[in-house]
């Protein structure tokens, strides 16, 4: 049914001329979703065919912002249309949709610094605009503004709200829904208000209307858009005196020892929800006090801006209104300032902000990340970042406010970041299952939130047992030679890595279980020998000798296999950790052999820097064993900058194996180098430019694919050798 209605000539046509971005930032084209699609479809019928309002329930983390951005493109076409409006509830978001947007398609939206350029864009040509509720509310409330607007308040205007769950039911809503004659408003929301949860004030169905469109947490995790969650309770202090120092103080410790195994030794990183403002300074307090390794910040908004956050805050009652001293914000800051070589203060807070966001994203290499963020509402709602896979939880959360929060830690990255992790030191349970029911449609909850330790240590051992009974020990791999035999045990295995990877992040793991069939021992020895086979596959040919041209039978080999290597690397073996190795050195010290070959020992250990190992070896020959009192000297001096040394050694090395490529295939170096430039700068291949230099050889359609395959493979192998962050 749905091959039929999507090939139709119609659809097929109004997809590909209306349903497809092209993506500034990531440089490619972007198609909407089935989900995505029917939504925008929904909202151009209701204001195509009628003056009706609606809603569009997508869960967070569905791609909202592209669903919106194709809504107001496609209205803002629609003949009678005089404006379109995206507003937004926190100036932090007015920025971020608006570089959002920008990256779909640059220009296509205006964006509002302050009231003033509103009332000029709303008078003007602009027809798409992006504003604060905020602004817009000073807008059509101040009469030295308002009376600018009076022409186009009985024009046609649609309005698109993000986030409709939040701060849209208040005066400010009904100030700009009054003021305009002819105005139809469309909301987007993760987490609908229901009467269930509306504490008294309207629903999202009251404000908006009926709900045009639903793609709920449970079907996006069924299809893989986003992650569930591995929900922990602390078992520690549990006095419900959650101000009590000692208690704050053995869970500020708790977490500290906790981080590294939640985050995958800082791969990724978390934020810590705190009850309110003073608890959070009382909090990074004692975090300061116990000398964290890990890099802590914290933000919030003081009394002086717009938005408070306070105990309040997540809870669906609005703020309290406490006064918090801009100082302690300010100390807060000076001490990010130091960390990080910035000059903020609270007079320049939004830079703050921004800077705090980027740094959680963990997006530029060029720039330190913050491991662990103390919040107590910002972040919590709107955050977008792939790299944070833990929350801590020292507040009280319920319905939109505890689902908001949890789906922070949700997106999809790759094999490693199975789930998003919770970690509760209060007893939520009780909301959590709530808040799941209320926004799953009743759904059982393990759809949702991950199974107990339990059933995943079982799974584990399970498949221990099956992978012994026909690998007793790791000899039989030895004899593996087979390309069918060595796929055969390189998926079993990877089974056993997928499964521990998943039950070490829990908090009762232990890497010693004797519950366990399988050591720890017998595991890394097998993992040794999974490498072998996953490393050593680099695409090049099996048989130097044998002609390139000779047909290959087709075999069931591993040509196909992901090896899910992301899974074996830890982020502490990196470039920094093995050059400050390298600088320990003394070549003339007794143990100087062992020291070196406990350098490639380590590489050779992890999966990402394994395949470097050989380089890392020629580098440390070269600077050091062929230049023992140079090596010295520069130690001495502090001259020895050996991340240059290492850039330009890798380099040369890289070019030498460009070189060696473009002789080996009779390719033009030019075109291989063209294609690793293009891969650095896109971080994804284009087959495409080998392609058009393969033609150039004149040789048949078969030999083509086969030189292609071949020489595919080799650039991997390069570009997995020489790329270092």
């Amino acid at each position: 049914m749905f091959a039929n209605f999507f090939f139709d000539k119609c659809t097929l046509g109004k997809i590909i001329s209306k349903y497809i971005v092209l993506h500034e930032g990531e440089r490619c084209l972007m198609v909407l979703r089935p989900y995505q699609y029917y939504a925008v479809e929904e909202i151009i019928n209701r204001v195509e065919n009628t003056n009706k309002n609606g809603y569009v329930w997508h869960t967070t983390g569905a791609g909202k912002t592209l669903t919106s951005f194709k809504a107001a493109q496609l209205v803002s076409d629609i003949d009678g249309i005089d404006k379109v409006l995206f507003v937004v509830d926190r100036h932090d978001l007015d920025t971020q949709t608006q570089s959002e947007y920008e990256a779909f398609e640059p220009g296509a939206v205006d964006g509002t610094d302050n009231t003033y350029e509103l009332i000029k864009r709303l008078s003007g040509d602009s027809k798409i605009i992006i504003t604060t509720i905020q602004k817009l509310n000073c807008a059509v409330t101040k009469d030295y503004y308002n009376k600018h607007l009076q022409e186009i308040r009985n024009k046609k205007v649609v309005m698109i709200f993000d986030e409709c769950h939040r701060s849209h039911f208040g005066e400010c809503h009904k100030n700009i829904v009054s003021f305009f004659s002819h105005l139809q408003i469309f909301g987007f929301t993760g987490t609908p208000i229901f009467a269930k949860n509306a504490k008294q004030e309207h629903t999202t169905a009251e404000v908006f209307g009926e709900c045009l469109h639903k793609y709920l947490i449970k079907d996006a995790i069924a299809d893989e858009n986003v992650l569930g969650f591995l929900v922990e309770y602390y078992t520690g202090n549990t006095t419900t005196d959650y101000e009590n120092e000692k208690r704050m103080r053995e869970i500020a410790q708790f977490i500290l020892n906790n981080y590294n195994k939640s985050t995958f030794d800082g791969e990724y990183n978390a934020l810590f929800a705190i009850q309110s403002v003073p608890m959070l300074l009382s909090y990074y307090k004692i975090f300061k006090e116990l000398n964290p390794k890990i890099k802590i910040g914290a933000i919030f908004t003081y009394a002086a801006n717009a938005n408070q956050d306070d105990e309040q805050t997540g809870m669906n009652k609005g703020f309290a209104s406490t006064k918090v001293d801009a100082d302690e914000l300010q100390t807060i800051i000076d001490d990010y300032n130091r960390m990080f070589g910035t000059g903020f203060s609270t007079d320049n807070f939004g830079a703050y902000y921004d800077d705090v966001n980027e740094r959680m994203k963990k997006r530029r290499k060029e720039m330190e990340p913050l491991d662990l963020l103390l919040v107590v509402g910002m972040f919590l709602t709107g955050f977008d970042a792939k790299k944070l896979n833990t929350l801590y939880v020292d507040k009280n959360l319920e319905y939109h406010g505890l689902l908001q929060a949890f789906s922070r830690t949700n997106r999809i990255l790759g094999e490693k970041k199975k789930f998003g992790k919770i970690f509760c030191f209060r007893d939520l349970k009780a909301n959590v299952d709530a808040a799941i029911k209320l926004f799953s449609n009743n759904e059982p909850n393990e759809y949702i939130i991950r199974p107990p330790f339990e059933k995943v240590r079982k799974e584990l051992n399970l498949k221990m047992i099956s992978f012994l009974e026909k690998y007793p020990n790791v000899t039989y791999i030895d004899a593996l030679k087979s390309e069918p035999e060595k796929r055969e045990f390189v998926l079993a295995f990877r089974e056993i890595i997928r499964g521990k990877i998943e039950a070490q992040i829990y908090e009762e793991y232990e890497e010693d279980d004797p519950y366990f069939l399988m050591s720890e021992q017998e595991y890394m020895d097998f993992r040794s020998k999974y490498l072998d086979i996953a490393i050593g596959h680099t695409g090049e040919d099996k048989d130097p000798s044998a002609k390139k041209d000779t047909p290959q039978p087709e075999i069931d080999g591993i040509d196909d296999i992901d090896f899910c290597l992301e899974l074996l690397h830890s982020d502490v073996i990196n470039v920094a950790y093995i050059l400050a190795l390298i600088e320990d050195l003394n070549p003339e010290s007794e143990d100087y052999n062992e020291k070196r070959q406990h350098i490639i020992d380590t590489m050779i250990k992890d999966a990402a820097m394994r395949n470097k190992a050989m380089l890392i070896d020629g580098f440390i020959r070269h600077n050091v064993d062929d230049d023992k009192t140079g090596f010295a000297r520069a130690k001495a001096d502090g001259s020895i900058d050996l991340e240059t040394r290492l850039t330009n050694y890798v380099s040369t090395a890289r070019n030498a194996a460009i070189d060696r490529l473009a002789e080996e295939e009779g390719l033009p170096q030019d075109a291989l180098r063209d294609y690793l430039a293009q891969y650095d700068y896109l971080q994804r291949e284009k087959p495409e430019i080998i392609q058009h230099a393969i033609k150039e050889k004149k040789v048949g359609l078969k030999e083509r694919r086969n030189i292609l395959k071949r020489v595919m493979g080799k650039l991997r192998a390069i570009i997995e050798t020489f790329s270092w962050e």
